[in-house]
């Protein structure tokens, strides 16, 4: 049988890992095999993140709300309690954006609320 050699297949990967740890500490971004478990636990970290975003972000909208209602005399779980009585279905990004961008809008539908 002929010799193989496996050495640029190996070397590509090798350095696909490292071109991805550009910018660790140390041996993390040299060294293939710490950088590999390194890239790993940062990837699940990523993942986790994107998810915890998403969570961070529906706090930051409420807060907001919570806010531009208690300022008009009304609680933001009263309001939020009206708004799904009287058929309005807005999420809460947007009567954050509402709140914020377009106050006109946000006094009617506290209008709407109280009414």
């Amino acid at each position: 049988m002929t010799r193989v050699k496996r050495g640029v297949v190996v070397k590509k990967r090798h350095k696909r890992i490292l071109k991805q740890t550009k910018g660790f500490w140390g041996q993390r971004k040299n060294v293939f095999r710490r950088a590999k478990e390194t890239l790993l636990r940062a990837m699940a970290f990523a993942f986790k993140g994107r998810k915890l975003k998403k969570r961070d972000m529906r706090g930051l909208f409420i807060t907001r709300i919570k806010a531009a209602t208690t300022a008009r005399g009304l609680s933001y779980n009263k309001f939020m309690h009206k708004l799904k009585v009287a058929n309005i279905q807005l999420n809460r990004k947007m009567l954050s954006q509402l709140a914020i961008f377009e106050p006109e809008v946000f006094d009617k539908l506290v209008d709407i609320t109280r009414s």
